[in-house]
């Protein structure tokens, strides 16, 4: 069974990596609409693979109440430590690859408050931000 939700993690941490891939391509072309369809797609795989990382911990734990006298370590097989050790790596991707796409969406979102800013010019009136300076791009008349 541990091996089951081992190869499951490891696909849903794979998806994920795609998914984001894909995201970060999108966001290169301010492509917006598809990364905005895939949000439910990357929380059901997110979803997914807690729910499964949640059994492995599950299997792990009753393999050591079974054996209490062994080391995990004998108590997994070879293809158990290497679906583990591509799980540690598949995580790490996942990481970077979310920084980077983080970084991105820092930039874009940097981009268009400034934009909007140059639009609608705005200051602070206490806690609040309110048009009050005039635009240099944008001209209303009523």
């Amino acid at each position: 069974m541990l091996s089951y939700h081992l190869e499951g993690a490891l696909k849903d941490l794979r998806e994920l990596i795609e998914i984001t891939n894909a995201d970060i391509e999108d966001i290169k072309k301010a492509n917006n609409n598809p990364q905005f369809e895939r949000i439910s797609l990357k929380e059901e795989k997110l979803k997914s693979f807690e729910s499964k990382k949640a059994m492995i911990d599950h299997e792990i734990a009753l393999l050591v109440q079974k054996n209490p006298n062994t080391e995990l370590s004998s108590l997994l097989t070879q293809q158990q430590h290497g679906y583990l050790a591509e799980l540690k790596e598949e995580i790490a991707n996942l990481h970077a690859i979310n920084k980077r796409y983080a970084r991105l969406v820092l930039a874009v979102s940097n981009l268009y408050n400034e934009f909007l800013e140059k639009l609608v010019p705005t200051e602070m009136n206490g806690y609040q931000k309110v048009a009050s300076k005039e635009s240099k791009i944008l001209q209303v008349r009523v």
